[in-house]
């Protein structure tokens, strides 16, 4: 079991500051992710942003098969065991199945529960367990209100640290709706609220074997989403989104996510 970290849940837990987790889909290359790490902590340091660098070593979800899904277990926990060291900010991480947890956690600092998989009582067991930060994405099928079940479930396992992330809601064949009312909804549980804004704009499935997206309103979502409170921003960006290997359609572009999150911070100090 890791050691909790106290100052980093501190952070994340103070409201007089945005927090970000935000990296690329999949790790596509180490190079890559070193340079995307690179460019948003030094915006996040100028901006006084708390960063999390996130990056999936197996996209266990792709429409299809034959979709790009990432090095795996191994070589992705040794890229993201490097990229921490080199760019000195915490990691998240996805993890899809119990024997994933403990390996994934003597490398990241948090363990993300992917939405489909928010009601997997012995997964979300098993992270917690660790005694790493969680971060439990509310499922598309879910009402916000749903997921006080999940925090039961993570509490009465031991969690110390647990992150709610809010990423769209089904509505109707390949679209998302997001709804901020859920924002206030989820604060009601005790724990920060994420809000996910390119996963919220994603096409799911939409390409037919693959998800499509609309990635011109990220920006509009994560704007509504401050304003409604949520304590943290989930994005995903790639330096030629049109070129990504996974989830492109929905990604920001790189080169716009600094007066992104210069607009988001402005919007955080208005409303806080």
């Amino acid at each position: 079991m890791a050691d909790f970290d106290t100052r980093l849940w501190r952070r994340l837990q103070d409201r007089k500051h945005l927090f970000l987790i935000a990296g690329p889909c999949v790790l596509e290359s180490e190079a890559l992710c070193l340079s995307i790490g690179r460019r948003l902590r030094q915006v996040c340091q100028r901006l006084g942003i708390t960063y999390v660098f996130k990056a999936s070593y197996d996209k266990a979800n792709r429409s299809s098969g034959k979709s790009f899904r990432g090095p795996g277990l191994a070589e992705g926990l040794e890229q993201l065991r490097r990229l921490r060291d080199r760019l000195g900010v915490p990691v998240l991480t996805d993890v899809h199945s119990i024997e994933q947890v403990e390996p994934a956690a003597e490398v990241c600092d948090l363990l993300q529960i992917p939405a489909f998989l928010c009601r997997q009582t012995d997964l979300i067991a098993a992270a917690v367990r660790t005694g790493r930060i969680v971060n439990v994405k509310k499922g598309q099928f879910l009402a916000p209100e749903d997921m006080a079940n999940v925090v039961t479930k993570a509490r009465e396992s031991g969690a110390k640290g647990l992150l709610l992330t809010e990423r769209g809601t089904t509505f109707g064949y390949h679209n998302l709706v997001a709804d901020m009312r859920s924002i206030p909804i989820l604060r009601q549980n005790g724990c920060p609220v994420v809000f996910d804004a390119t996963h919220s704009v994603q096409l799911p499935g939409g390409q037919g074997d693959r998800s499509g997206g609309q990635r011109e309103f990220a920006p509009v979502l994560a704007r509504c989403a401050v304003a409604a409170g949520c304590d943290g921003l989930f994005l995903e960006t790639h330096p030629d989104p049109d070129q990504a290997l996974s989830d492109g359609p929905n990604m920001v572009p790189l080169d716009e996510v600094p007066a992104l999150l210069k607009q988001l911070v402005a919007i955080h100090r208005l409303v806080g």
